[in-house]
């Protein structure tokens, strides 16, 4: 009776502590709410578009009860957003201009901030002008920057420019402290992402690869500054060869890689200027999310939009970073489904910013787009990168559009299986002992490695793997297998050389891919709306009650670059033995 009281107690005092958060939380959204829309600025007349390059951009915003109902800043920009708002600008009379504020940015690729400057050059287009400034340009930001009619630098800032590296982490002596082998199962010789957990060094293969597209993307960069800077490549590389980040403010004006030096409390003058009006006046700054909040073209058919970027998984607890995008099999499949289904969609541009996962899940997906394509035509249109399994999904596609330095390919498939016999039997000297059946009764127990058979029938596992793989690209590509062959094997290709080899079909964003569905529809008038939707406010409360999320995020903190590998490990066994796809962090930098 005694516990049968402390018991209920103790529960009816979680209630109590539960609605006593629940009614705290929606108190601060309520005022939230009632502050943000008082702090508000709206479009109006001589209104400058601010963006804010800092934080992390990705593909979507990570909304967050605090950025959804206090107007904070999200921790995530959504590259969506960012496009979508300077090209409403474009024909918004009210927007005079850009004011692009330089900070400390993260992108996930250069091809997204490649979408981001190619927008930028559309909307100058319109005769409005774009002002940047930094007290410290990044090379990514600057990248971005260059295309601006005005680029401000602080009086004393400093801008990077040093080209572009990839410096891959080789995990196998690490694993092996702890008694951990990793035996593998692939195919495609310029298959790499396996070499993390299998080797210590690039194979020579891999540094191959890797050369071309680091070249390749550096050479987009070049070309896209040296046009807008008026400054010749080679200029721009021996810049990036004399170390010009420990070079005086004078000096980048002196090479023509910036227009003006002024302190921040200048930058409104120079912007009042480019407005003609008194330097002093206010300006109307706007934000992305006031952009966002103008009504949009609703008139004609609808294309779909439909956004699928992180790691291709069978199910949401099978990522290789927990609590990361992810493209769900079930999920992508249920969406697609409806899309196909909806007569008002008439025609779906699939966006693919992933570099891969799971190839059961990819296949899953893969049919699903089949069937969606048997009724109206599907675009992809390829962010930083579409490969291996993301590629897997695209290539059956009616028309694929990828921007010129994105990472796509990597047909291949592979299988890892970690071999924690050594750290069992040795480190921690745990016996083991069998009754079995049959010949094969032990096979994956944890206590021994697979032997030389057992490997051989996972590898003829896999090799039909890569052998469906092949004919699905074939199918969607208009290809023989042998050809698809020729062009595999594994191997990342730059989006420019995609295109070279029968992979892609156009570069471009994703208006290109946009304006490629409507012509597939033969629509003159449509407008986009983007899918999945956005996520209610009950979804994010669950979020944020979520203490799993929290932990792993500080753990993901904590670990750096070693909670990957120590993730994969604690979850391999549960994953599908085989894999499509690249590494997770591609370390472009």
């Amino acid at each position: 009776m005694k516990d049968f009281l402390k018991y209920t107690f103790a529960t009816f005092c979680g209630m109590v502590l539960f609605f006593v958060i629940t009614g705290l939380v929606g108190a601060f959204c309520i005022l939230g709410i009632l502050f943000s829309e008082k702090g508000s600025s709206k479009v109006s007349d001589n209104s400058v578009l601010v963006i804010n390059l800092s934080g992390e951009i990705l593909e979507r915003e990570d909304e967050t009860l605090l950025s959804k109902f206090s107007g904070a800043a999200p921790r995530v920009i959504g590259l969506e957003d960012i496009l979508s708002a300077i090209n409403k600008a474009k024909t918004l009379d009210e927007i005079k201009g850009i004011y692009i504020r330089s900070g400390v940015l993260s992108s996930d690729s250069y091809a997204s901030l490649e979408a981001i400057r190619d927008e930028l050059l559309e909307f100058k287009k319109s005769g409005k002008w774009i002002l940047s400034y930094a007290d410290v340009y990044t090379q990514g930001t600057y990248y971005v920057c260059s295309v601006a009619d005005k680029v401000l630098l602080n009086s004393t800032g400093q801008l990077d420019w040093h080209g572009i590296s990839s410096q891959p982490i080789f995990l196998k002596d690490f694993l092996k402290k702890f008694g951990v082998k990793i035996q593998l199962a692939k195919v495609g010789t310029y298959k790499s992402s396996p070499e993390r957990y299998t080797a210590d060094k690039m194979s020579d293969a891999n540094r191959e690869q890797v050369t071309a597209y680091v070249r390749g993307i550096w050479e987009n960069i070049l070309k896209d500054v040296s046009k807008d800077r008026g400054v010749s490549p080679k200029d721009l590389n021996q810049y990036a060869d004399s170390l010009i980040l420990f070079a005086t403010s004078e000096d980048y004006l002196k090479l023509n890689l910036i227009d003006t030096l002024v302190y921040a409390s200048g930058v409104k003058e120079e912007i009042n200027s480019l407005l003609g009006q008194d330097k002093n006046k206010d300006i109307n700054f706007v934000s992305l999310s006031d952009v966002k909040e103008v009504k949009s073209n609703t008139s004609g058919k609808e294309i779909a939009v439909y956004y699928a970027f992180g790691e291709i998984v069978e199910s949401e607890d099978l990522g290789l970073i927990s609590g990361s995008n992810q493209i769900v099999n079930k999920k992508v499949c249920e969406d697609l489904k409806r899309l196909r289904d909806d007569d008002k969609v008439k025609a779906v541009v699939l966006r693919v910013n992933s570099g891969g996962g799971s190839a059961f899940a990819s296949e899953q997906i893969w049919h699903s787009i089949q069937m969606l394509k048997e009724k109206k035509p599907v675009v992809v249109s390829m962010g930083g990168m579409a490969a291996s399994g993301a590629y897997y999904i695209s290539s059956i596609a009616s028309y694929i559009v990828a921007q010129r330095s994105t990472l796509t390919g990597s047909i291949g498939i592979f299988g890892m299986f970690p071999d924690f016999s050594e750290l069992l039997t040795k480190k921690l000297d745990i016996k083991f002992d069998y009754v079995s059946t049959n010949k094969y009764s032990t096979f994956g127990a944890l206590s021994r490695p697979f032997n030389a058979e057992e490997m051989s029938y996972i590898e003829k596992y896999i090799t039909r793997g890569y052998q469906l793989f092949l004919e699905r690209v074939a199918q969607g590509r208009g290809m023989t297998p042998n050809k698809v062959d020729s062009i595999a094997q594994g191997r990342v290709w730059i989006a420019g050389e995609a295109k070279r080899v029968g992979l892609v079909d156009t570069l471009g964003g994703i208006d290109v891919a946009i304006k490629k569905a409507a012509s597939l529809s033969h629509l003159k008038n449509y407008h986009t709306k983007s899918y999945p939707e956005r996520k209610d406010f009950l979804d994010l409360l669950m979020e944020e009650l979520s203490s799993d999320k929290k932990i792993d995020s500080r753990m993901q903190e904590l670990l750096g670059e070693y909670y990957e590998p120590l993730y994969l490990l604690s979850k391999i066994n549960l994953r599908n033995s085989s894999q499509a796809r690249i590494p997770f962090i591609v370390n472009i930098k």
